[in-house]
């Protein structure tokens, strides 16, 4: 089992939907809606966050597993983004009605790299933790404090 990591998000009252969230190794961000949906965008929405929490694992993942390996790895880009699509349109969902979430992502990788160490360095990306957390079965519990 890993350590629980927790996250406090609160109303600002600043902006209809401006958030403040901090983290529990002290970091302070805001979340906000964009205007076109009646925020104030004064932080990145929750699915920015949710993009950016999947690429920084899969670039993070990568590293480590570069560095171990001994590759000579300069830089990962991974650029990331979310749609919904219908189901129909789907060949790999087993899901086949309504709509399904989509996240394309498309990751850049330099160096000095054999084929295979760019092919090995890439496979290793759909395994770190945020992947394998947003495809596995997830239990949300939530309770109403006093």
């Amino acid at each position: 089992m890993s350590e629980t990591v927790t996250v406090i998000v609160q109303e600002t009252g600043t902006g209809k939907y401006t958030n403040k969230i901090e983290t529990s190794t002290g970091h302070s961000l805001m979340a906000d809606e964009p205007k076109d949906v009646g925020g104030e965008d004064t932080g990145p929405s929750p699915y920015d966050f949710l993009l950016a929490a999947l690429g920084s694992c899969k670039s993070m993942t990568m590293r480590m597993y570069a560095e171990r390996k001994g590759f000579k790895l300069e830089n990962v880009e991974v650029k990331l983004s979310h749609s919904k699509i219908h189901a129909e349109d789907c060949a790999k969902c087993e899901t086949k009605k309504g709509i399904v979430d989509h996240i394309q992502t498309d990751i850049t990788i330099t160096g000095d790299l054999t084929d295979e160490e760019r092919q090995r360095i890439f496979d290793i990306a759909e395994k770190c933790p945020v992947h394998r957390t947003i495809t596995n079965e997830i239990i949300i519990d939530s309770s109403l404090m006093e």
